[in-house]
């Protein structure tokens, strides 16, 4: 059954939801970043907490596999996201957890990290990421696909932004 997409009011239990699935991952991985609008203090999102994970060799995250579904993970293949590794804790579509494994240092791992930072750094455009985000939800509510792909031009330009460009 797919969840309709949701935008919720910012929730400080997110960040205690967070640390408890730190505590079960950690006993499976080792570096590991809490990203996504769940991260951001004051922005509304969606009630799915986003993990992210580093390894030194992306291959490394195939070993974790078995170990991450014996805690509720199922690791997910996105053939367009060569440089990530997707494992989702709950139903097809209606997910609780998204953890994300990346190459620790690389290009993705601080682009994750420069966008959350540039949100809670920057009230203004996290107010217009949460106005988008709610629009959108509207939108698309039951394409989480669309809603997705609609945010990407917005996420880029900040990331532009976060660089200097």
């Amino acid at each position: 059954m797919e969840k309709t997409v949701k935008i919720e009011e910012y929730n400080p239990d997110w960040v205690s939801e967070f640390h408890q699935e730190k505590a079960r991952i950690m006993e499976v991985l080792k570096n590991d970043e809490h990203i996504g609008s769940t991260s951001v203090m004051g922005l509304g999102a969606k009630p799915i907490l986003d993990i992210m994970a580093g390894v030194q060799h992306l291959a490394e995250a195939d070993a974790f596999i078995e170990p991450l579904k014996s805690i509720g993970y199922e690791f997910v293949p996105h053939k367009e996201f060569p440089e990530r590794r997707f494992f989702r804790k709950g139903q097809w579509r209606a997910g609780t957890h998204h953890l994300h494994i990346y190459r620790f240092g690389s290009e993705q791992w601080k682009n994750q990290l420069s966008f959350r930072d540039y949100l809670r750094s920057h009230p203004d455009v996290r107010k217009q990421y949460q106005q988008l985000k709610m629009f959108l939800a509207e939108k698309h509510p039951a394409d989480i696909v669309g809603y997705t792909k609609a945010k990407a031009p917005f996420i880029l330009n900040v990331m532009e932004s976060a660089k200097g460009g």
